[in-house]
């Protein structure tokens, strides 16, 4: 078995499964004891940055709310700035928006307007890759403010929900697959 084979099977042991958590019918993998375990927090932020080591990434754009926590390490390990993609309303300077399609409805994610310079390598970072549709604006909205996106980086997929294919293979990233 190699190194990140080992470090799959390390996340999923970790994860806490709660059922019908936020509402009925989903199981919510929650990835708090990963990250409250050093060595395995340790592990998985060098594992989610290495495909991006020798690409020159200027910055890694964090998703809110855990792709913060993920996304800030990920930052440091490749020598890069953070940029936080927040919900609408929460950043108190000029921001740039975009929206998604959710199943029923839409929502955003906003930016700073001068978060990352024009010609930025920007990596995308989040904890859980489900349909891709945030992941998808948050690269939109990287491209927006003048960000290259090199890929995205996610500690678990959700694989029945093919958010992979959504992100039509643009350096799709995934440690661990649910």
């Amino acid at each position: 078995m190699n190194g990140t084979m080992a470090l799959e099977d390390r996340v999923r042991a970790a994860l806490r499964p709660i059922k019908d958590y936020p509402k009925p019918g989903i199981l919510f993998q929650d990835i708090t004891p990963v990250l409250g375990s050093a060595s395995l927090l340790h592990d998985v932020v060098g594992a989610m940055a290495q495909p991006f080591v020798s690409r020159g990434v200027t910055h890694v754009v964090g998703i809110e709310a855990r792709g913060f926590i993920l996304g800030g390490a990920v930052a440091t390990a490749l020598g890069a700035g953070f940029v936080p993609a927040r919900k609408p309303g929460k950043l108190p300077w000029e921001r740039v928006t975009e929206e998604y399609a959710l199943e029923y409805g839409t929502d955003a994610l906003e930016c700073h307007r001068d978060s990352l310079p024009s010609g930025s390598k920007v990596v995308i970072v989040d904890d859980v890759l489900a349909t891709g549709g945030t992941a998808k604006a948050a690269g939109r909205l990287a491209s927006k403010l003048g960000g290259e996106v090199m890929g995205w980086s996610f500690l678990l997929e959700i694989a029945l929900l093919k958010g992979r294919e959504r992100l039509q293979g643009e350096g799709c990233h995934v440690l661990a697959s649910v």
